[in-house]
């Protein structure tokens, strides 16, 4: 993969310098990732690399300047390399801080910057700018009047559509997700003005370095802030210094735990859609379904 990319890559980055850039090393990151990326190393900057295969390129680089914008924090874009059967995003590596060696304030980071994120309002639920991408899938961020009908009709329709037209769900359980967006307008809890999302906020998609916490592999649009909250832990646990984090500068709703596998609903059917014949996609049924039987 390095040997592939690496010539498109060093004459990007050159490109980019206005001098010779060379790789010097390469890590493959793509156990980490639902693309294909990886870290070529080299002097004065390294280069983080992904492989986009459909069309998602734009709309990432678009998200990623939006949050700049607002001064968040995330990795500086160099170039977008278009390939045979792809596009490379490149980003200027970050020094990174693995999960496992993160001190409490860089957990801590993580809280803050989101919740530095989410201060940002729109005027509506949604995106006009435009449509994003949850990993490889499309993502409508049609603006609509109001939370649960935006949840309703621009996340969990098109992606339970899609999970069935995968042949990942019976038809008794997506009568019951159906059942269940009929019935947002009563179970999404207290409403929140729209705020600017990460999108697809798991843990793994933050980067710590040694100046904090960086936000990578973004889907942006306006939201409920619990969203990005309940995507937090999604894959893995965060230490609670991350909420306390985020508390410090936003509220968080008390009864949001009541919310968290709503939220997570649009999340555990775009795993099945993509993983779902896989060992780690089948899991997932089981946690739509038990969403499912805990709201319906």
């Amino acid at each position: 993969m390095s040997e592939r990319w690496a010539p498109s890559v060093a004459a990007a980055v050159s490109r980019h310098l206005g001098e010779p850039w060379r790789a010097t090393g390469f890590t493959d990151l793509g156990e980490r990732a639902s693309h294909p990326c990886g870290i070529f190393h080299g002097e004065p900057i390294s280069v983080f690399a992904k492989l986009n295969l459909g069309g998602e390129t734009p709309a990432e680089l678009r998200g990623l300047e939006l949050l700049r914008r607002h001064a968040v924090a995330v990795p500086k874009p160099i170039a977008e390399v278009r390939l045979e059967h792809g596009t490379l995003v490149l980003l200027e590596a970050i020094p990174e801080i693995p999960a496992e060696d993160r001190t409490p304030e860089q957990w801590a980071s993580i809280g803050h910057e989101l919740a530095k994120l989410h201060r940002v309002r729109g005027r509506y639920f949604g995106l006009v700018e435009f449509d994003g991408y949850f990993g490889p899938l499309p993502q409508d961020n049609r603006p609509a009047g109001d939370w649960p009908t935006f949840y309703g009709t621009r996340r969990l329709a098109p992606l339970l559509r899609r999970a069935v037209d995968a042949g990942r769900l019976d038809a008794d359980l997506a009568k019951r997700v159906e059942r269940l967006i009929g019935r947002l307008p009563e179970i999404c809890g207290p409403q929140a003005p729209p705020a600017l999302l990460h999108g697809d906020a798991q843990q793994n998609n933050f980067l710590t370095g040694k100046d904090g916490a960086y936000l990578l592999d973004v889907a942006p649009y306006y939201g409920h802030p619990e969203i990005d909250l309940a995507l937090l832990d999604y894959f893995a646990p965060v230490p609670p210094i991350v909420f306390d984090a985020y508390r410090a500068v936003m509220p968080i709703d008390r009864t949001f735990g009541e919310r968290r596998e709503l939220w997570r609903l649009f999340g555990y059917l775009a795993v099945v859609t993509v993983e779902g014949d896989s060992q780690f996609g089948r899991p997932f049924v089981g946690r739509i379904a038990a969403a499912v039987a805990r709201y319906v």
